[in-house]
């Protein structure tokens, strides 16, 4: 199955201009790795900031959160802009997250490792065919994607006007449950994520592509340990 993003057409139009290289798997790994090392310096910048206690510290979360949000749009309709954007997103998040990890202490470290434990866990599966990643598997995926954007938008919404989504935010069973619900559809996200890497790779993408694969798995992992975080925080609220 080839993914819409790798199309014959999306291709040929991307292909345009930028020469006769073309994206592989190691190659986007090692965009994936040199994003992943940007953000972490960028999270133990803004950590050491926050816990040292300098004033300019909280501003880094809107900021971050901001300016992750704003590359992320662009990227959206200028995907050959990855190579530098991919970059900018990473410091962007690594500032907001690291400043927010510094408030949870030894929670954001096991977040972190089962972040990372479920990458692993999905991979495996996904290499193994264990779960196989077809149009029918997209479509679910993506659909359950968008109802929780759309949830959390509207929940930004009513935030407004002092209205609160019940359940949501609560530490009780129900709360629980659907963070749990949300972290497995985050961890779901990896396969497709993997799947465009393989197709990309196999259908001859341009070279700028890797950056742009890359930047769509790092946004997948920040959004599931974002996920994890929260439903830990529930855990330990419950306590």
């Amino acid at each position: 199955m080839a993914s819409p993003l790798f199309s014959e057409k999306v291709l040929e139009k991307a292909s345009l201009g930028y020469g006769s290289e073309r994206m592989t798997i190691s190659g986007t790994l090692q965009k994936l790795g040199i994003l992943m090392c940007i953000l972490l310096l960028a999270a133990v910048f803004s950590w050491d900031a926050m816990a040292s206690g300098k004033i300019y510290a909280p501003s880094m979360i809107p900021i971050g959160l901001i300016g992750g949000l704003v590359c992320a749009v662009i990227l959206m309709f200028k995907k050959e802009w990855s190579p530098s954007l991919a970059p900018a997103y990473a410091i962007c998040e690594g500032l907001a997250l690291g400043a927010l990890s510094s408030m949870f202490g030894i929670l954001s470290f096991y977040a972190l490792a089962l972040t990372m434990g479920v990458l692993v866990v999905m991979y495996v599966l996904y290499a193994t065919k264990i779960i196989n990643v077809n149009q029918k598997y997209i479509m679910i995926v993506s659909a359950a994607t968008g109802g929780i954007f759309v949830l959390y938008l509207l929940t930004w919404i009513l935030s407004f006007f002092g209205i609160q989504m019940p359940f949501i935010h609560e530490s009780g069973m129900l709360g629980i449950g659907i963070s749990l619900v949300i972290v497995v559809i985050a961890a779901m996200n990896l396969a497709i994520d993997f799947k465009l890497i393989e197709d990309g790779a196999a259908m001859g993408a341009p070279k700028f592509f890797e950056w742009y694969a890359s930047f769509g798995l790092l946004v997948t992992l920040v959004w599931l340990y974002m996920e994890i975080l929260k439903l830990l925080l529930k855990l330990a609220n419950r306590d």
